[in-house]
């Protein structure tokens, strides 16, 4: 489960509707009961059903059924159905349709790497990197999971992750290596994870004892063989995969012995196709 507070729901409700829904007032069908189903146009995985159940609760619509995140859909089924007030409906029939789309469309295309990868290697794990569009991070991380997958950095304060943006203020790779002791020493229940771009780094930061490196757009073949010589030194090593990786090639990688791919291609693609029907009861 992923933690969505009442705010976050509160404040998607009140950026749709600041005040009211000027049309179903015009019309006049203010409090005329009816029904809303959203069901899905495709073969989906859900993300995001419990958050349309709360934002409906928020606005009076009784639930009846829906299907849990991380759910297996077809054409045809039915995602979430509903019960209210019509102006209610109305309320909260977009903001809700974009969660269902937009979600399910991530926690889909990560489902389908998942499969990918671990038809090729199942000891492989699928990670995400935190590159998701500002304000939409617990959204993003609750899908890749319904997928599948699993957070890469949840942030910053999380985990170790040496760029060489960072070795340029310690002296490059040899002033990480004369830092190592101490910097390991430091943060003594977390992993020192390097990111590197070629062979030799690789080599060298293996030998000297970092716990984790993570490679950074190599292509497949170069990187299988990086992995048998940092093995060769250190077995027990953690080795990441990043830069690129999606659909089209991550067999490749899952090929290659290392023991997670990074990717952010699940973030940006085409929404799942949900058809909406209101109907008066």
């Amino acid at each position: 489960m992923v933690y969505i507070n009442d705010e976050t729901i509160e404040n998607i409700i009140k950026e749709d509707i600041p005040y009211i829904d000027l049309t179903s007032l015009v019309l006049g069908i203010n409090n005329q009961k009816g029904e809303i189903k959203f069901v899905s146009r495709g073969n989906a995985v859900i993300s995001g059903s419990e958050e349309v159940v709360r934002i409906f609760n928020k606005l009076g619509i009784k639930n009846k059924t829906f299907r849990p995140s991380g759910t297996l859909v077809k054409s045809g089924d039915v995602i979430v159905h509903a019960q209210g007030n019509s102006d209610a409906l109305h309320m909260g029939w977009k903001v809700s349709m974009n969660i269902l789309e937009y979600c399910s469309g991530i926690a889909t295309r990560t489902k389908k790497l998942v499969d990918k990868a671990k038809n090729i290697n199942p000891k492989i794990e699928i990670v995400t990197t935190r590159k998701v569009f500002p304000g939409t991070k617990e959204f993003s991380i609750k899908a890749i999971i319904a997928g599948g997958a699993s957070p890469h950095r949840l942030g910053l304060s999380e985990t170790i992750l040496i760029f060489k943006q960072h070795l340029n203020f310690i002296g490059g790779v040899s002033g990480l290596i004369e830092n190592l002791e101490v910097i390991k020493a430091r943060s003594c229940e977390k992993k020192v994870i390097v990111e590197v771009e070629d062979f030799e780094t690789a080599l060298i930061l293996s030998k000297a004892g970092v716990d984790g490196l993570q490679f950074d757009k190599i292509n497949p073949l170069e990187l299988k063989k990086i992995v048998e010589a940092v093995r060769s030194i250190n077995p027990s090593i953690t080795l990441i995969g990043t830069g690129g990786i999606n659909e089209s090639n991550i067999e490749d990688y899952a090929r290659t012995g290392i023991n997670a791919i990074s990717t952010t291609s699940v973030y940006f693609g085409t929404p799942v196709d949900i058809g909406v029907t209101i109907t008066k009861l």
